[in-house]
């Protein structure tokens, strides 16, 4: 596998010089990361990424620096909300997934990844988000933003997660079905299908979801979880109760080289992270 870093999380807290684009890349590459998860907004500050911005020579600049420091784009994220009840609101959401797509084909990103949002102006899980008419309401605003990857030759990903519209992986099998493209594709993070009142199902959890959705996952994200009250924290890869025995077996025996993004390190423990799960896969 190839392990990666969001790049947002790369020199966080540190002082601004620190935190440009070309800085965060050389600590990432420093660090013994191949490949980034990169959020243009969390990295770029100042900036309003709507389609205006998302222009080819930023892609083109952006391409020259993460490659410059050996590093690849495994994930261009666009997390905004696709369910948005507003339909101006919507169209806008949408031009913004347009431009990230142009951005990716330029770039050579792996994948625009995406979380599926809530039925509401407020992205807040409520009482609808988990309902039918929540999933149609995604589908219909996915739909077009799929059929833009076809045209870039591009793969937008989705992400499930428990607190959003598609929070299992029979959901995101319900929106594979539904739009029926190659190039909708799966980001996979094991944490994110669980909650307080399911992880003590990990395990099956985690597996069901790698018999429904394994042939079209692009991304793994990884990082752990503690317990914290009625919720669940995540936290950095190793240092919680997360088992990552399955899913790395997955990825080892049927996923060559595939791109693995950690999530919620900081600073003093990404290489830690790094090391830890280099040395689970090469035990499996």
């Amino acid at each position: 596998m190839q392990i990666g870093i969001r790049l947002h999380d790369v020199n966080a807290g540190l002082t601004p010089e620190f935190q440009t684009l070309e800085s965060r890349a050389e600590t990432a590459k420093a660090e013994g990361f191949s490949c980034v998860h990169l959020a243009f907004s969390k990295v770029i500050k100042g900036v309003t990424f709507d389609n205006c911005a998302l222009t080819e020579g930023l892609a083109m600049y952006t391409k020259r620096v993460l490659t410059g420091s050996g590093l690849d784009t495994a994930v261009l994220g666009c997390y905004l909300n696709l369910a948005h009840p507003d339909p101006i609101k919507l169209q806008d959401i949408q031009s913004r997934y347009y431009g990230h797509l142009r951005t990716a084909a330029l770039m050579g990103a792996g994948v625009v990844g995406t979380e599926t949002g809530a039925p509401n102006t407020e992205y807040k899980t409520d009482a609808n988000t988990h309902t039918e008419e929540a999933l149609n309401i995604l589908i219909r605003g996915l739909a077009p933003v799929v059929e833009c990857a076809e045209h870039w030759g591009v793969s937008v990903a989705i992400e499930p997660v428990w607190k959003h519209i598609v929070y299992n992986a029979e959901r995101a099998e319900q929106v594979l079905r539904a739009i029926a493209s190659p190039n909708l594709r799966i980001i996979f993070d094991p944490v994110n299908l669980l909650y307080a009142g399911n992880a003590g199902e990990r395990d099956r959890i985690i597996g069901d979801a790698i018999d429904r959705l394994g042939e079209q996952v692009a991304v793994v994200h990884i990082k752990d979880f503690v317990r914290s009250g009625d919720d669940l924290k995540a936290v950095a890869a190793g240092t919680g109760e997360m088992d990552y025995t399955r899913i790395l077996r997955f990825m080892k025996e049927r996923k060559p080289y595939i791109q693995a993004t950690l999530e919620n390190t900081t600073n003093d423990n990404a290489v830690t992270a790094r090391e830890f799960l280099e040395n689970k896969y090469n035990e499996i």
